[in-house]
């Protein structure tokens, strides 16, 4: 998967940017998403007077990521069609029950979540978490999978209430 869908995310449509995620590349790590973090601290500070750092740690996000939403992401991508019709293959059709003391509980369709430790699960996460972005010009926002930073300049304060 991620001779198909990493490349269709360096060239993606307007509506999705993949620049501000740091995890899941071959160039991106903590070490790297720190480090861009820091400079852009480092350079508000050398013009305000003080910045806002917001830290989001979305907890189970792999578990709240909704296929439908998903797929309608992917469709932006630039993925050959059989690719796409595999991947929305993969993501149809699951199903969970659960049995206790002989019990079995009423079967349910599973419309979210993608396996943080498969294959897809990351490429499909960055595609889902490429939504987020700051709307005032100054702000800079940063994401490692599940961890996001919004870096607001102290110009900026009152966009905070946005």
């Amino acid at each position: 998967m991620r001779t198909f869908i990493f490349p269709a995310l360096q060239l993606p449509y307007p509506e999705l940017c993949f620049d501000d995620q740091f995890a899941f590349w071959s160039t991106g790590s903590t070490t790297a998403a720190v480090i861009a973090l820091l400079h852009t601290v480092r350079k508000m500070l050398s013009t305000d007077q003080y910045v806002h750092v917001f830290s989001f740690d979305f907890t189970k996000a792999f578990d709240a990521v909704r296929h439908e939403t998903l797929m309608n992401k992917m469709a932006q991508l630039n993925i050959p069609d059989n690719i796409y019709n595999w991947i929305k293959a993969f993501f149809e059709q699951h199903f969970h029950c659960t049995r206790y003391a002989g019990e079995c509980s009423m079967v349910a369709a599973v419309k979210a979540s993608v396996i943080q430790g498969s294959g897809l699960g990351p490429a499909s996460f960055i595609v889902t978490a490429a939504d987020p972005y700051p709307t005032t010009l100054g702000n800079h926002i940063f994401k490692f999978a599940d961890d996001t930073y919004l870096v607001v300049p102290v110009a900026n304060s009152s966009s905070r209430l946005d």
